[in-house]
């Protein structure tokens, strides 16, 4: 049994986390709703395909502004969760997703099917800020071995939901995309269900910054440096943190590295057996179960976090140096360094998962954590709308050398993100708004004034 950084196996971990009974529940939420996102992923193409009747060029687009929708999904349900309780939100993302998914079941033709699957990808991205934002209440402190739980989870989940679907897709049959789509629908129902079990996490609003948060020398928190007109710092209007969300988009772009670059390459420009393809999930499965605790333990606080996205870029640039060396030679070579791709692909996630979530949090006042992360999902949002079309467009095209750019890019403005948030953690914060004082709070002033 594998075991992590502190000695714990995972099973023990998983039966333990950080947040104790409510975490565990969401873990096992996490494991249901991706199940059911596996499933999905599988089969959405071949289903608009053969059950929906739509040519490529409609599938793609629907794909293409699903993704774009999806983008406003992570703002938005940080706005709301500054206002109105995480727990019921992330019900209502569950059952919003819930009757999308069984719409998909009546309706018919592009223009029918296109607000449907837009508004799933809307539900889905908030509801993954949602999980972060719960998660980050809950775990406190230890939000970072939470973080190695829930990837673990979710990978376990998406494998699980990939089976599910190649059954379906092996029968090929109108009713059995249709009962793909229900178990899809079923796995969000469910995961209402258990979130309905959970407790409302806490607002941490607090005047003493946690552990290795950044502030100035009387230990006041980080703020962004100004503030909406209610006094509360806004993301849209922190420089700094928008530039750290800027910088992470290509922090990401490991997700399309192995989805679509590497597959596309295999079957382009190599002798591989086309059969490798599957095996890049499964390998990636694999190593996330077994490796993000370790690796998690590895990059724990904000300092860490900074250091690993420079490796992340190293690790991007010797995944990407790989297909541009493997276009020559026979099929098992070039089989080999696929998979040698895929393994380093996925190291580099597993930094970045860990590294983009820890400083997102860490970068971010406490007051106007929610809204904060709401801005700082929209990184993979954008990457997955962004992310493809880069690759079948530049990479693809530049051939080997396109590897050679991309890898070069990433690692450099990895280094600069390293540095940003370095500065930014390193940086006095201005002031807090004023806000009047409790009570309690002035006399301790008065009795610290007088002696």
């Amino acid at each position: 049994m594998r075991r992590s950084g502190n000695g714990q196996t995972l099973v023990a971990q998983l039966r333990h986390p950080p947040g104790g009974r409510d975490a565990r529940t969401m873990l096992l939420t996490q494991f249901l709703d991706r199940t059911g996102t596996g499933v999905w992923g599988a089969a959405s193409v071949l289903y608009f395909t053969v059950v929906s009747r739509l040519d490529a060029r409609q599938v793609g687009l629907l794909l293409g502004v699903a993704a774009v929708a999806g983008i406003a999904g992570s703002p938005l349900a940080g706005w709301l969760a500054e206002r109105l309780p995480v727990r019921g939100l992330l019900i209502g993302c569950h059952l919003l997703r819930l009757g999308t998914m069984s719409l998909l079941l009546v309706c018919d033709g592009f223009a029918a099917l296109l607000p449907v699957v837009a508004v799933t990808c809307l539900g889905e991205r908030a509801a993954k800020t949602l999980e972060m934002l719960f998660a980050t209440r809950v775990a406190g402190e230890r939000r970072t071995t939470y973080q190695a739980l829930s990837r673990s989870a979710a990978n376990a989940g998406y494998a699980l939901g990939a089976g599910i679907a190649a059954l379906g897709l092996a029968v090929g049959t109108r009713d059995a995309y249709r009962a793909l789509i229900l178990c899809d629908a079923l796995s969000f129902a469910l995961a209402a269900a258990l979130v309905r079990r959970t407790r409302e996490p806490r607002a941490q609003e607090r005047t003493v910054p946690e552990a290795g948060d950044a502030g100035d020398a009387a230990g006041r928190p980080r703020t962004g440096p100004r503030t909406g007109p209610d006094g509360v710092p806004s993301p849209w209007r922190d420089r700094g943190y928008l530039l750290f969300v800027l910088l992470d988009i290509p922090m990401n772009l490991d997700d399309s590295v192995l989805g679509v670059g590497l597959p596309l390459w295999l079957v382009d420009h190599t002798r591989a057996p086309h059969a490798f393809v599957p095996a890049f999930l499964l390998l990636n499965t694999v190593l996330v179960v077994a490796l993000q605790l370790r690796v998690s333990a590895r990059a724990e606080g904000p300092r860490r976090a900074a250091g690993a996205v420079a490796v992340y870029g190293v690790t991007m640039l010797a995944c990407c140096a790989v297909p541009a060396t493997a276009t020559g030679g026979g099929a098992l070579p070039a089989s080999l360094a696929m998979l040698g791709a895929a393994a380093l692909v996925t190291l580099a996630e597993l930094m970045r998962s860990v590294s983009s979530w820890e400083l997102a949090v860490r970068l971010a006042p406490p007051q106007a954590r929610a809204s904060y992360l709401g801005v700082a999902g929209m990184s993979q949002s954008v990457q997955k709308s962004v992310g493809p079309l880069l690759l079948t467009g530049a990479v693809m095209t530049a051939g080997p050398a396109g590897w050679l750019a991309l890898g070069t890019a990433v690692a450099g403005l990895g280094l600069v993100q390293r540095r940003a948030c370095l500065r930014r953690l390193a940086a006095p914060s201005p002031a807090a708004p004023s806000t009047p004082a409790a009570p309690a709070d002035m006399s301790n002033r008065l009795a610290a004034s007088a002696s």
